[in-house]
Parts: C-alpha cells; sequence; structure tokens
C-alpha cells in the first residue's frame, strides 16, 4: 500500500481510504458478516483510514463501526473520521449532544479526525460560526474527545476559500475528479489548500460510481482504444493519485471485485506517474462527456448572485448530471445540494422571478429563464417535494 503523509499531524495515511456511506446491504440494512469481512481484508492490505458520518446508514454506520473496532487489534491499526452535521445543529448544546453520542456509537474515548459535514454554502458556514462551532472543536480537542480538525465541503470555491482562511484545519474533504476540475472547490481549492499544508481529502472519486457505471460509448470506445488496458475506475482513480496534493482518495466500496481493484490501484500509483499521452486521453474522455451535457454552463458563474437567490450554475449541472448520468442520483443531489436541506435558503430552479439579469452576464448566450424552466420541470415537481421531505427525514 502507498501511503501519504498529513502535513500537519504527521500521520500516514494510505492512498485509498474506506468510505462507509454505501456499506455492504441485504434488506435495506448493513449487512454485518459482508461488511466486517471487506473491512477487515481492506486492513490486512494497508488500508488505514475509514470515513463515516452521523447519518450514514441511517445513523447506523457508525454503530457497526464501533462493534468492528472493539477488536483492539483493528482498532490501533487505523483512524477513524466522522463529522458534525449542520443540519441537525440548532444550539451549541447539539453539536455536545451529537459527539456524545458518536463516541458513544463508536465505542472510542477520541475521534481520530472530526470534520464539520457537507458545508454547502457561506450561509451554513456563518450559522455554523455564529453558534461557536471553532470554540467547540478546539474544545473538544483540549478534552481529548477528537485529535484532529476537518471539514467537508460542497460549496462554491470562494466559500471553500473563505472557510479554509478561517481556522487553521489539519484536513479538508472536497467531491473531486476529471470531471470536476473546474467545479466546487476543484483544482485551485485543491492547491489553495495544499500551499496552507491543509491535507485534501477526496470524495465521489467516481461521482458516485456514475463514471464507471453506464458509460456512454463514445467515452468506452476512447477507453478501449487506450495503449493501456484499464477500467474506466483505475483511470480515474490514477489521475487523482496523480496529483501530489491529494492526501487520499475515499472510495464507497462494498464489492469484492471493486476493493480489490482499488487496492491493486492504490499499491501501482504514485503521484506525477500518468503520461502527457495519458493525461491528454483523459482529457478528450472529459471534454466527450462534456459535449453530452444540454446546457452549454461552463460555472464561470458571472450570473451570479442571483437575485432571487437560485445557485443558476449548480441547477444546470444537475440537470445535465441527469443525461449523463441518470434521473434518481441527479434528483437527490439536486435536492441535498440546493433544496434547502441544511436549514438555509432553497436555491432551486423554481425560484427564479423571470428577471433575466443573469441573461446580460452569460458568455455562453445561454438563455438562462428558458433553460431553467427546464430544470423545474425535469428535477422538481411532485417528486422533488417527495425527495426533499424524505432526505430530511433521513438526516435528521
Amino acid at each position: 500500500m502507498k501511503y501519504r503523509v498529513v502535513p500537519k499531524t504527521g500521520d500516514r495515511i494510505s492512498a485509498i481510504g474506506f468510505g462507509c456511506m454505501r456499506l455492504a446491504a441485504r434488506l435495506g440494512r448493513i449487512d454485518k458478516p459482508k461488511a466486517e469481512e471487506q473491512i477487515r481484508y481492506a486492513i490486512e492490505q494497508g488500508v488505514n483510514y475509514f470515513d463515516t458520518a452521523y447519518p450514514y446508514h441511517n445513523g447506523e454506520s457508525e454503530r457497526f463501526l464501533g462493534e468492528v473496532f472493539r477488536d483492539r487489534t483493528l482498532r490501533d491499526q487505523v483512524k477513524i473520521a466522522t463529522k458534525l452535521p449542520p443540519w441537525s445543529v440548532k444550539t451549541r448544546e447539539d453539536m455536545e449532544r451529537i459527539l456524545k453520542d458518536q463516541l458513544g456509537k463508536l465505542q472510542v474515548e477520541t475521534i481520530d479526525y472530526y470534520l464539520v459535514h457537507g458545508i454547502m454554502n457561506q450561509e451554513v458556514w456563518d450559522r455554523m460560526k455564529s453558534l461557536g462551532v471553532i470554540e467547540f472543536l478546539e474544545n473538544a480537542k483540549k478534552k481529548g474527545y477528537i485529535k484532529h480538525i476537518g471539514f467537508s465541503s460542497h460549496s462554491s470555491l470562494e466559500t471553500f476559500k473563505k472557510v479554509i482562511d478561517d481556522y487553521h484545519w489539519d484536513m479538508c474533504q472536497i467531491q473531486y475528479n476529471y470531471l470536476d476540475e473546474k467545479t466546487q472547490a476543484g483544482t485551485e481549492g485543491l492547491k489553495y489548500a495544499a500551499a496552507r499544508e491543509i491535507a485534501v481529502f477526496v470524495m465521489e472519486p467516481l461521482r458516485g460510481g456514475n463514471l464507471t457505471g453506464k458509460v456512454p460509448k463514445k467515452v468506452q470506445q476512447l477507453w478501449d482504444n487506450a495503449p493501456a488496458k484499464r477500467s474506466p475506475a483505475e483511470w480515474a482513480l490514477k489521475w487523482l493519485w496523480n496529483h501530489e496534493a491529494v492526501t487520499c482518495v475515499l472510495s464507497g466500496m462494498n464489492n469484492d471485485q471493486h476493493i480489490r481493484e482499488n487496492i491493486r490501484t492504490a499499491e501501482t500509483t504514485e503521484s506525477n506517474s500518468l503520461t502527457a499521452k495519458e493525461l491528454a486521453l483523459i482529457n478528450q474522455v472529459r471534454d466527450t462527456y462534456k459535449e453530452l451535457t444540454k446546457i452549454p454552463c461552463t460555472a464561470c458563474e458571472y450570473c451570479m448572485p442571483c437575485p432571487a437567490g437560485v445557485n443558476i450554475p449548480q441547477c444546470f449541472e444537475k440537470y445535465n448530471d441527469k443525461y449523463m448520468f441518470g434521473s434518481m442520483g441527479a434528483r437527490v443531489m439536486y435536492q441535498l445540494q440546493l433544496g434547502g436541506i441544511a436549514g438555509e435558503k432553497s436555491r432551486i430552479a423554481s425560484g427564479c422571478i423571470g428577471c433575466g439579469k443573469c441573461e446580460k452576464h452569460c458568455p455562453q448566450h445561454i438563455q438562462i429563464r428558458k433553460e431553467l424552466k427546464k430544470v423545474v420541470a425535469e428535477l422538481e415537481g411532485m417528486t422533488g417535494k417527495v425527495l426533499n421531505w424524505v432526505i430530511k427525514r433521513v438526516l435528521r
């Protein structure tokens, strides 16, 4: 196994981390024997970072890991990360209560890496700061409940940089893959954090499996014609590890074959190891995916801010995802990131008031008002309302 060092902690972290949001399941619940077998196998192969969170598997992921890591011979070999959910926090007391609950479920006295979970936008971060989250984290560290402090983010680059600058974080976690070089934190955010010696952990390296599932024919032809024969997952993971600033790539692994493939790829990949031709091929694949998009939005954000609060680039991103990868995943992420799930204002397309201010600034000359109506028609409606309600129930 290859390892990379967290600059501020000195911890040697396996290049591949085990994401515990999608553990092996059976009949809607964690398949405990299978999931434990896979975790033990991963540890035997050198995987030493396990990432969970308060809402994963309806709150049972942390509890399950606590049962597995009661075996001290396993616990002493790994680092466990979990997260504080902003959507469940209304007071400072909520933070204390949630952390106590997490320590109990994980059956540990100390959590190795503790993150503020899923900062979607500046509003969420400002609210958490006003509730004293930084003081809470420092106090918890002082008492020995947590060792290292970080955050995960799905925000814009601008917000990401502001959060980075607000505290001396040990690490951060971003969505990153070869399609997301310029969305959310992106490559610029990756470099911004690394320049401040903040370790960057990557989530959604395969876009929730979309980059390896039903691959479009034109994309598969590019992979098939490559001199090096690799699966789409191998190409995507190697692209990430090619970045020296990437500390650890988190994969939600629940399939034996995928686990073996991911670990094997991690064992054979160094930073700066892809050739110029291989990088050019990946750029071709990225561009081919982009060609499949319905709305030619580049997420430049010249249309922002919207007077009505609509996040226009993200609305278009999720609409395009629907056509590239499938309907339900796009609908879920649309509500999760834009539907006011974390208690902030909704930023969905139906908030558009038709003022047209955005269209005057769009370099791509997109008829934004017309396209937002398509987003409403295909990602909202009664299905969107039901999804929003279900997601809120699950998270809380």
